[in-house]
């Protein structure tokens, strides 16, 4: 019905117009954003490239091809728990934006991609900036920086509409429409999403949707725009992934839920879940003072909850705040999180001269508590109080002015200055306090403020298809929820903001029928936050700052278009990402607490390959047409920082082909595509975690692995329709 409505819709749009709705659209995310000219290392995938993605794939698994990304789902295909490393740094080191506002959790610094599905169909483009980037709102890029829009103005209506499915049960349709922009400077954009799959491990099945509608008005030198985005998803708990001599013998096995019944009969719960809603409210204004200056505010609520259901037995039921003994029960963790967000941005614009100065206020109220539902001693649980309730609460405060000027037509000098102040505060009881029979004085009660000041320059020079960079900065990162909780539960010690140097120096060369770029990075850290294997009193691993560490390599990436017809696409990244000296805590083995300590001296860093590389090749053969075959190499890793060869997680090469063919219709368009992932069938796993301990008698250390299995070769098909 949309469709067929938006077919009569009339169009009278002024190319003046069409320019002034660009330019005043895409005030939103420019703040953050680099420029051709910025002098940082960055990579901007567009709308079409994304529109050509595997509908079975998140956005880290779309972004996998980029240059430094590695990628893993829990589940073993794309749909679920992804998560992505950027020149070895995690997700809470690297800052998500969608139309310049942080999707990060504000206490974990996390992105959970699962939370927020369909991205890749909402989106119009999506910018990645390696090292420390620009300036951007919310916590600090540590390691790189993901900025994403949703969507530019269109000039004309359209519609789509997509439906795919494959391997593993796996079913995603979309359907999206817009009206342009109409007579008297009204637009609305609309996109829905439904995807499920039962995965290829068990236990790994998602059921996904997600919403989007932005309603806008454009008229003289204002833009107002609503945008609101919806996921929901429930999707089976895999995070505990399976040990490795499961794994080479039943490599889908997944061991959560799992008990037995009364006659000994291994049965697995049906609702061992994760569940999570999130909501995001956008409201945007923006006025154009003249051709050269601009404001820009924007307004955001995100309102998130959800739960992780569990089945678990004989457990001791006094630690649930329950009279008893021991017995299987079903519980709830829940969260629930409110996170206010406003930005004002001023950009000014001219031929030598870009100022872009900004401010960000945000406020954030995240609830953590437990609910018992069911034990199999006393039945259902009603009014059961909460066996563990704790709230944090984090404020900021922060503002940028970051300028780029042009002395010479071929020269640009870049500056660019942020100043962060951080309040941070959790009160309250945590999970496993009352089940690892700590006290109820054993209470959250932490409070802490940050101030960070955070420079970069840099310049750029350009001629002809040249292009030479190179910049300094200087960021700071506070710790996170699960760094700050783990410390307090085990030896109480203070662990301090890291810090960090990226020098970055780059050359570029394009031409119609080849590009070129090379880069050179050394990102020096001063305290950073790294596992050292000493263990909380409920035997989480807490996180330790260690004096010196680095990540230094070269990226170099190559596009070549010999004819029409083909086009060969490769990049690589050759790294040493490494710590001075490292010593690790072993718990040992006989319940006292006490830690056994070896030194490694220098070593590599976890999940950190020394080598990372792809190739892709496009044929074009036919109009319409397009075929492409690509590869992606991961060079070994380690689950720890001791870089012991037995904790090590191999080498992989992985291919994919992908084949599409789209048929003019009289109105619009129809394309039909198909995937193969995992083309050469290569049975391996990209990440995992370890457990050791040490015993006293032998002096031996005891370690364990536990992987996430990634699936075999698999197919999906779409069948898709525009206008």
């Amino acid at each position: 019905m949309i469709a067929a409505a938006l077919l009569v819709l009339p169009v009278c749009v002024a190319q003046a117009q069409e320019n002034k709705a660009e330019r005043l659209d895409s005030a939103v995310v420019s703040a953050s954003r680099a420029s051709n000219a910025t002098p940082v290392t960055f990579t901007t995938v567009g709308k079409a490239e994304l529109s050509a993605t595997n509908p079975m794939s998140s956005l880290p698994m779309a972004l996998n091809l980029l240059p430094s990304v590695v990628t893993y789902n829990e589940g073993g295909t794309g749909l679920g728990n992804s998560a992505m490393t950027i020149r070895g740094s995690k997700g809470s080191q690297i800052n998500v934006t969608l139309n310049g506002i942080t999707l990060n959790d504000a206490e974990s610094q996390e992105v959970f991609w699962v939370n927020i599905p369909a991205l890749t169909s909402l989106i119009s483009n999506v910018q990645v900036q390696r090292g420390l980037g620009t300036s951007a709102n919310g916590a600090g890029a540590f390691g790189a920086s993901i900025n994403m829009n949703t969507g530019m103005v269109q000039a004309k209506p359209s519609a789509r509409i997509e439906m795919s499915g494959g391997s593993y049960k796996t079913f995603v349709t979309s359907v999206a429409a817009s009206s342009g922009l109409l007579p008297g400077g009204v637009y609305f954009d609309l996109a829905w999403n439904v995807g499920a799959t039962e995965g290829y491990i068990r236990n790994a099945d998602v059921y996904s949707n997600s919403l989007f509608a932005a309603l806008g008005w454009m008229g003289g030198r204002n833009s107002l725009k609503l945008t609101y985005l919806m996921g929901d998803q429930c999707s089976g708990i895999t995070w505990d992934g399976i040990d490795l001599d499961t794994y080479k013998v039943n490599r889908t096995y997944n061991g959560a839920g799992e008990y037995y019944d009364e006659n000994g009969n291994v049965r697995y719960y049906p609702n061992q879940t994760d569940n999570y809603r999130q909501h995001h409210l956008q409201l945007n204004w923006t006025h154009a003072f003249s051709g050269l200056l601009r404001w820009t505010n924007t307004l955001n609520y995100t309102r998130g909850d959800g739960y992780d259901e569990y089945y678990k037995m004989n457990r001791k039921l006094q630690n649930f705040g329950i009279n008893g003994g021991r017995s299987d029960m079903t519980y709830r963790k829940k969260m629930d999180n409110d996170l206010w967000v406003l930005n004002s941005d001023l950009i000014y614009t001219s031929a030598l001269l870009d100022v872009t100065a900004g401010v960000n206020l945000s406020s954030y109220r995240g609830g953590h508590f437990g609910e018992v539902l069911w034990v199999k001693t006393l039945g259902e649980i009603s009014n059961q109080p909460q066996w563990y309730s704790n709230t944090g609460t984090k404020r900021e405060v922060g503002a940028f002015v970051r300028s780029e000027y042009k002395p010479l037509r071929w020269l640009t000098a870049y500056a660019d200055l942020q100043l962060r102040s951080i309040f941070y505060d959790i009160v309250g009881i945590d999970d496993d306090f009352l089940e690892y029979g700590a006290q109820d004085s054993d209470r959250f009660d932490y409070r802490k403020n940050w101030l960070f000041f955070n420079p970069r320059a840099g310049l750029t020079a350009s001629f002809g298809g040249h292009k030479l960079y190179a910049s300094a900065a200087f960021g700071h990162r506070e710790p996170g929820r699960p760094d700050i909780k783990e410390n307090i539960k085990g030896d109480g010690l203070e662990i301090k903001p890291e810090k960090m140097l990226d020098i970055e120096a780059g050359y570029q060369f394009a031409s119609q029928m080849f590009t070129a770029s090379v880069n050179l990075y050394a990102m020096e850290y001063w305290d950073m936050l790294l596992e050292t294997g000493r263990l909380s009193g409920s035997g989480y691993p807490v996180k330790e700052n260690v004096p010196r560490s680095w990540r230094r390599g070269i990226e170099m990436a190559l596009a070549v278009q010999p004819w029409k017809w083909m086009r060969l696409d490769g990049n690589a990244t050759l790294s040493m990402n490494q710590i001075a000296d490292y010593t690790s805590y072993i718990q040992i083995d006989d319940y006292s607490g006490r830690t056994h300590a070896v030194n490694y001296g220098k070593t590599t860093m976890l999940m950190s390959p020394s080598l990372i590389g792809m190739a892709r090749l496009f044929l074009m053969p036919w109009k319409n047409g397009v075929l492409s075959i690509d590869g992606k190499y991961v060079g070994k890793q380690f689950l720890d920082n001791s870089m012991r060869e037995e904790l090590a997680v191999p080498a992989y090469f992985v291919a994919g082909l992908s084949a599409g063919y789209t048929f003019d219709l009289p109105v619009g368009k129809l394309a039909v595509s198909a995937y193969v992932n995992n083309l050469l069938n290569n049975l391996y796993y990209a990440a995992g975690w370890r457990w050791e301990s040490y015993n006293e008698d032998s002096g031996r250390i005891d370690t364990g692995i536990g992987v996430y299995p990634q699936a075999p070769r698999n197919f999906m098909i779409k069948l898709s329709y525009s206008f």
